[in-house]
């Protein structure tokens, strides 16, 4: 990572978490090279890369500013990349759930008029390491992830491919949060739902695909729910 990235990941985990708040100014350009021990030239590359993101506004005689959150751009992977070392909170859950409804439903549906066999067969592998990954929740969620990618490129829109590419890291970060790797009713019954969702796009039944897609995005979210959020690196 280089040295202006390092600057610009620091500063926007701080402005995710509220350690500077929407409306409030960051420190001063003297302040910020002592703290990071950066160039001048570094320090405004961050900038400009926060400003890109919509975190932050530099006017002249003003100072730079925290943008309200309705500016972040939250499809930004660096952005979510930084959402997710700080640790979600359950409304962040929601919304990403909420996402997940309005568009996994659509993309099993439509899996299950136009996947290939081999589309099928990728799918049940994942759901196969599922069904093995009994003891490590990052296992799990790595095979989790993989069958959502399956779904969406069987789907054969280009749209939703992209979009689960674009969360991915929020999208690994959640089923790490959700994973029943040490449970072993919620375990086999996960894995049972993800096999529903396979089963219906095989008999290209996409109205069940779509309910089966929506059940098992509701499962994951209920789980974190009970258990709340772990906080970043827990």
């Amino acid at each position: 990572m280089s040295s202006h990235d390092q600057v610009a990941s620091a500063l926007g985990g701080e402005i995710l978490a509220g350690v500077y708040q929407p409306g409030q100014k960051l420190p001063t350009e003297a302040e910020m090279l002592d703290r990071f021990g950066v160039s001048r030239t570094v320090l405004r590359e961050a900038f400009k890369t926060l400003t890109a993101k919509g975190l932050i506004v530099s006017r002249t005689r003003v100072g730079t500013t925290v943008l309200e959150s309705a500016h972040w751009n939250f499809f930004d992977a660096d952005i979510l990349a930084w959402k997710v070392a700080k640790g979600f909170d359950i409304a962040f859950v929601r919304d990403l759930a909420a996402i997940r409804v309005a568009i996994e439903p659509a993309a099993a549906a439509a899996a299950a008029e136009k996947a290939t066999a081999d589309d099928i067969a990728a799918m049940r592998a994942w759901v196969a390491q599922m069904a093995t990954a009994t003891s490590s929740a990052s296992d799990f969620a790595e095979a989790d992830l993989g069958f959502h990618r399956a779904v969406g490129q069987a789907s054969g829109n280009v749209l939703m491919r992209s979009l689960s590419a674009v969360i991915e890291t929020a999208l690994l970060a959640s089923f790490r949060m959700s994973s029943p790797v040490r449970e072993t009713e919620a375990h086999d019954a996960s894995v049972r739902g993800h096999q529903r969702i396979v089963d219906a796009i095989e008999a290209r039944d996409g109205e069940a695909a779509a309910a089966a897609m929506r059940y098992i995005i509701g499962h994951g979210v209920s789980r974190i729910e009970r258990t709340g959020p772990p906080s970043a690196g827990r």
